[in-house]
């Protein structure tokens, strides 16, 4: 029974999001994937409670590289990147900022947690022309399996799986799996794995 009302509250949230789809499909082929995702996930980020989450979802399905039925996209949060990907069991809190993102199943990200993609965006090499005009290179910013990522963190490298970063880091190369980082930048401040034990 559980089942089948999920069911339908997607079929329901998918009609509703037919006039924004349709937007989306004018607007990319002027702008772009990327700029007409990012505005429409402006517009649907301000839709409150469960609504919002379904109808967060049904456009997200229908838009960016992979969005899995079972990922939860809480208000707020915009998305820049048509590449993104969000796998099972996905929960992203209030007030995200996602790009370039491969999130994998059971991943948590805490409220206004940002992942640009990449940390090389902008090039800042000549200091005589503007940032804007330098160019840069988006990269996929992967966070594997089961990680929780804290609340206000910035995660510009790759995160392994099953790790735990605390609320506020900045994370500026690459974390391994089953750590526990936090700081700016972050460091690992130990594993999450029990000691083997010398009996």
């Amino acid at each position: 029974m559980r089942d089948a009302a999920k069911a339908l509250a997607r079929g329901i949230a998918t009609v509703a999001v037919l006039p924004a789809l349709a937007s989306f499909a004018i607007r990319k082929s002027v702008l772009g994937a990327d700029r007409a995702l990012e505005g429409s996930t402006q517009a649907l980020a301000l839709v409150p409670g469960l609504i919002g989450d379904y109808m967060r979802r049904a456009f997200l399905m229908h838009t960016i590289a992979y969005c899995d039925a079972s990922a939860t996209i809480q208000f707020g949060t915009i998305f820049s990147q048509a590449g993104a990907r969000l796998d099972a069991n996905v929960y992203v809190g209030p007030r995200c900022h996602l790009g370039l993102v491969h999130l994998e199943r059971d991943v948590l990200l805490a409220a206004g947690v940002h992942v640009p993609s990449g940390a090389l965006t902008h090039n800042t090499d000549d200091v005589d022309r503007p940032i804007r005009e330098q160019g840069g290179a988006r990269t996929v910013v992967r966070i594997g399996e089961g990680t929780w990522v804290g609340s206000a963190s910035v995660v510009l490298a790759d995160i392994g799986k099953h790790s735990v970063i605390g609320a506020g880091s900045v994370v500026t190369k690459p974390l391994a799996d089953y750590v526990i980082a936090a700081g700016v930048p972050a460091r690992v401040i130990r594993s999450r794995r029990p000691e083997s034990s010398t009996a």
